[in-house]
């Protein structure tokens, strides 16, 4: 029924202990800016626990959310091109890290060649990811977006198909680059039309989204 967009793999139990070595535990409350987009890039981030949100925004305010990760994903790899952060990553939940500086991170991938292609495929996944998601903002319009994002996050469980990742509509509307006004009206209209039912900790998608709003 739902067409499922590949998601980022993440590290295996054998690879957390081994890079653990390198690393430094650090904690942060919730919605507290860890990352800041143009920071010079010095450290690579695995999270323990928690979830996080990579982002974008402008002088306005205004923002766009690229992604989102939770525990055993990681981010900061782009640091391997010595150029700044490109992007901003704001805790979602109070969450701990392993934080491992550059060198150490660059010795580690000389040492353990396999963790070194789990990254590079995580690299060309992102590359991906982003190539889709630059295609869908200049070929699809806001439904198209919102329904695509409904889907990439459904999981299949019980027979059922399930977003359990708690999204208000302001989180939906970041995410697909619109207004939260329009996101309302098009869940709105799903809901009326009985094709997702939200409730309170999860949004349950009944049947198949129609290809157009």
């Amino acid at each position: 029924m739902v067409p499922k967009v590949q998601r980022e793999e993440t590290l295996s139990p054998a690879e957390l202990q081994a890079v653990s070595a390198h690393a430094v535990k650090r904690s942060f409350p919730k919605r507290c800016v860890i990352v800041n987009e143009g920071d010079p890039a010095d450290a690579l981030y695995i999270i323990l626990s928690g979830r996080v949100k990579v982002f974008a925004a402008n002088a306005e305010g205004r923002e766009i959310v690229l992604l989102t990760q939770g525990a055993g994903e990681y981010f900061g790899e782009m640091m391997l091109d010595e150029g700044p952060r490109s992007a901003c990553v704001m805790t979602l939940e109070a969450s701990t890290f392993l934080v491992v500086p550059k060198a150490d991170l660059r010795e580690f991938l000389v040492q353990n060649p396999a963790f070194a292609v789990r990254l590079i495929q995580k690299l060309i996944h992102r590359v991906r990811s982003l190539t889709a998601s630059v295609k869908s903002l200049a070929l699809m319009d806001v439904y198209g977006r919102v329904a695509g994002l409904l889907l990439e996050l459904a999981e299949e469980r019980d027979g059922s198909w399930v977003i359990t990742e708690r999204l208000t509509q302001q989180d939906i509307a970041s995410r697909v680059g619109a207004s939260r006004e329009m996101v309302s009206r098009i869940l709105k209209d799903l809901a009326d039309g009985g094709y997702i039912a939200p409730q309170q900790d999860r949004i349950i998608v009944n049947r198949k989204l129609p290809t157009r709003w």
